[in-house]
């Protein structure tokens, strides 16, 4: 039987999920732990840097990266759908970079209860690059 989603769920699933913003924007990355299962797939191949799988590869794209990396991850608008002790949740993200141009991005996640919280066993960031997902509209032209 399917265990329900509580409203302290859905808290602790929101703190994880900014959470991860604090830990890469501090450097924090022996810490991921903390946000993801061990085994987590983490594709950013729509933003064109590849997947990765695990919490090592994911710190070491990070510190390949650099200065390349965003000075800072905001995350925004979540909803949370699921229960028992997996759970999908979407959201937006803001990211600052370095030369001061924000980015907007789509996460998908995969939430897992694991260790008394819950860990991102699966994330796909899409960056958001068009308006209305890309739609173009037929009479935009004649407004």
């Amino acid at each position: 039987m399917a265990r329900e989603l509580h409203a302290e769920d859905r808290e602790a699933i929101g703190e994880t999920l900014s959470l991860h913003g604090h830990l890469f924007d501090g450097g924090h990355l022996d810490r991921l732990g903390e946000i993801v299962t061990p085994g987590v797939i983490y594709d950013m191949s729509a933003a064109g840097v590849g997947t990765f799988e695990g919490i090592e590869a994911i710190r070491s794209a990070a510190r390949q990266l650099g200065a390349g990396n965003p000075v800072a991850h905001h995350v925004t608008n979540v909803i949370i759908t699921g229960d028992g002790d997996s759970v999908t949740a979407l959201s937006k993200g803001l990211v600052l970079l370095a030369d001061g141009t924000v980015a907007s991005v789509t996460h998908l996640d995969t939430l897992r209860r694991q260790d008394g919280g819950w860990r991102i066993s699966r994330r796909v960031i899409s960056p958001q690059r068009t308006p209305l997902g890309g739609t173009r509209l037929a009479d935009a032209g004649n407004r």
